[in-house]
């Protein structure tokens, strides 16, 4: 992959890559002038895993618009920044009450992704200072077709929210619930055993569980 944007990408995303990457370097043209969230260099940060490690997708909506908080991965906020956003807490609050696991100091879930969770936005970028500010640049047909072939592996899908449930017709293996945002998470969020019913599904099709722990 001959792109500046897609250097980061695990050899083993190539293929996956291949049929859709005339759109990602039109879509990364298209932001040369944008102070983008995550910086250019981290958008495929995701991917630096090799896919045949993934056994759980969670699916976010698109990155934290703050400057310096977006790192690549959904959810997940760069290891120096101290102040943890309201839905991040709400999924520590969870992770907690479903697995026992302490509250962690730092938000950043990349210890996750070492064990087997991708970590996907919906919408890959944002503009710094500005929310959902690329959600028209065409990322969603990007993450269909991930979703598509992460399905196909029977890689277990947590959909939280309407965004993320877009995609549940890909994946046969599914956690859906109300997104953790202080709006929603009280309608079902907590209480809804997310992490406990990842392992059930993976342990049900003869995989090993993710440690979920931080």
């Amino acid at each position: 992959m001959k792109d500046h944007a897609s250097l980061h990408v695990h050899s083993s995303w190539e293929p996956i890559f291949q049929p859709i990457q005339a759109l990602v370097d039109a879509i990364i043209q298209s932001l040369d002038d944008e102070e983008c969230a995550p910086p250019k260099d981290s958008i495929f940060a995701a991917f630096q895993v090799d896919l045949a490690t993934v056994r759980c997708v969670i699916v976010g909506q698109d990155p934290y618009p703050t400057p310096g908080n977006a790192m690549g991965l959904a959810f997940s906020l760069n290891p120096n920044v101290s102040k943890i956003p309201p839905s991040l807490k709400n999924i520590f609050t969870e992770l907690n009450s479903d697995q026992g696991i302490s509250t962690p100091t730092s938000g950043d879930l990349s210890s996750w992704m070492k064990s087997g969770v991708l970590l996907l936005n919906r919408v890959l970028t944002t503009r710094v200072g500005e929310s959902t500010a690329h959600a028209s640049l065409g990322w969603q047909s990007i993450t269909d077709h991930i979703a598509r072939e992460l399905g196909k592996r029977n890689v277990v899908a947590v959909l939280w929210g309407q965004q993320a449930q877009e995609l549940s017709s890909y994946f046969p293996l599914r956690v859906e619930g109300v997104h953790p945002s202080p709006l929603s998470a009280y309608r079902g969020f907590f209480g809804s055993h997310p992490f406990s019913r990842v392992n059930e599904l993976l342990i049900s099709t003869g995989r090993a569980p993710i440690d979920w722990s931080l």
